[in-house]
């Protein structure tokens, strides 16, 4: 690392894939410094606690975390059990941040604005390898610290930054305008935001499994409030792979997800509208007009985007990056991850040399890594950043050798060039989502059943 050993290294972001990143840090003798933006560890994850996962604890937890933990008598939960968020918050990420080695070492209220190299911006390379990074933070007072780090393993997620509603990756117009009748992409709609939706004409924008579960929470509550009309719009002519694979499906949980869903549609309970790439958005008094590029309008009192996310670059403006012109993750892993052919059970496992940038010992790892590509897994994750912790200690062995068990799948190891073994066509494949996967967002192995799962990030 730089020739910088004493320095520590900075992890940006306190939820389950940075969390993880500290843990095999200290069991490699290195020293993190992590930076969390929320009030708390895992501040995502509690906007998103009414959401269930796919993927049953087992392929939720990350194996140093779990060491931590059981050495201050942490009892595992139930590892076959579908844990929700707050689950994942309460009985996990919560009790691993409040360890004394790693509540020690964490700063919250703590913003990353910028990462740089010392004395040198991305146009000078001269001796660049050897100078020391420097985090620029904003605390919650409003006070700017630097922080001279030896590394920087950037783990903040994507969850800040969702997509657009509008068609051509640019929001519609007059979208920030009607920016007060957008809610967040996972409300609680049965509890702590009910009162905005209940009675009221909701129309959900996407087609992965964030907008399935979004729509059938909400004819839930249609049952017990009268007068709550759903409207589901998609860019795309069918939602049938939205539905899914049905009980033929290789998690059960998503499986049922999908049939209780086309249920609804084809109950009237959710009007469809297939085709309506939103154009404009055009808000009047405590309503607001959805307008389709093909001329068809909806009409509704509130918009829940379930678009998916993109990641945040500008902190990073300073770096050299060498990212896929894409999906906007590390240019090696790019073409493995493209939603467009890959989902999350064809991704082959992957560490440090495929995460590697031109600004040696700096790592974007977990949802950001993915950039745009929603097929996320936390179980990826967590060999992501145990594969760089050991890069960074000098292991390349280690740092090289990658493996990952997936649900269903086994292990699958590419220290020998070979894949994830999940044919085209398996139920795990195409559409899959958070429980094939893991949690941010989101939500993934360790997302929510809404939210960066399977393609999620389309509509």
């Amino acid at each position: 690392m730089n020739g910088q050993n004493n320095l520590r290294v900075a992890v940006i972001g306190a939820g389950p894939i940075g969390l993880a990143a500290a843990a095999h840090l200290l069991e490699r003798g290195l020293e993190p410094v992590v930076f969390e933006q929320g009030t708390t560890a895992g501040a995502a994850i509690a906007q998103w606690r009414h959401i269930r996962l796919f993927s049953p604890w087992r392929f939720n937890l990350d194996a140093a975390a779990v060491r931590l933990l059981e050495a201050s008598g942490w009892e595992a939960p139930r590892l076959t059990a579908l844990p929700y968020g707050g689950e994942l918050l309460d009985n996990y990420l919560g009790p691993l941040a409040n360890l004394p080695q790693l509540a020690s070492r964490l700063h919250t209220g703590a913003r990353v604005t910028a990462v740089t190299r010392q004395g040198l911006d991305k146009t000078h390379v001269k001796n660049r390898d050897a100078a020391p990074f420097v985090v620029r933070v904003q605390l919650a007072d409003g006070s700017t610290q630097d922080h001279a780090v030896s590394a920087v393993v950037d783990a903040s997620g994507t969850w800040s930054t969702r997509n657009p509603l509008g068609t051509s990756g640019l929001p519609a117009i007059g979208e920030e305008a009607a920016a007060d009748l957008i809610s967040s992409p996972l409300p609680d709609v049965l509890g702590r935001d009910r009162s905005r939706f209940a009675g009221r004409t909701v129309l959900v924008v996407g087609a992965g499994h964030s907008a399935a579960n979004m729509l059938t929470n909400l004819a839930d509550l249609a049952k017990e409030e009268p007068g709550t009309r759903l409207l589901w719009a998609i860019r795309g002519v069918s939602a049938d792979k939205v539905y899914g694979g049905g009980d033929a499906d290789g998690l059960p949980a998503r499986g049922q997800l999908g049939s209780r869903l086309r249920r609804l549609v084809e109950a009237g309970r959710i009007e469809l509208q297939t085709g309506f790439g939103i154009a404009s958005l055009t808000s009047s008094g405590s309503g607001v007009t959805a307008g389709a590029v093909d001329g068809r309008t909806l009409e509704a009192d509130v918009v829940i985007p379930c678009t998916g996310f993109r990641p945040d670059l500008g902190m990073l403006r300073e770096l050299r990056l060498d990212l896929d012109p894409a999906v906007e993750a590390p240019v090696q892993l790019g073409p493995l991850i493209d939603p467009e052919f890959h989902s999350c059970g064809t991704v082959p496992p992957h560490g440090a040399k495929l995460l590697a940038h031109p600004d040696k010992d700096f790592y974007i790892v977990g949802m950001k890594s993915y950039g745009r590509a929603p097929t996320f897994l936390l179980a990826t994750g967590y060999e992501q950043v145990r594969s760089v912790a050991a890069a960074l200690a000098g292991d390349r062995e280690a740092a090289d050798t990658v493996q990952l068990e997936l649900p269903e799948t086994g292990v699958c190891s590419t220290d020998a060039g070979t894949s994830c073994d999940v044919p085209a066509g398996d139920p795990r494949g195409g559409e899959a989502d958070a429980g094939c996967c893991g949690a941010p967002e989101p939500v993934l192995v360790g997302f929510p059943t809404g939210l960066v799962h399977g393609r999620s990030g389309t509509n």
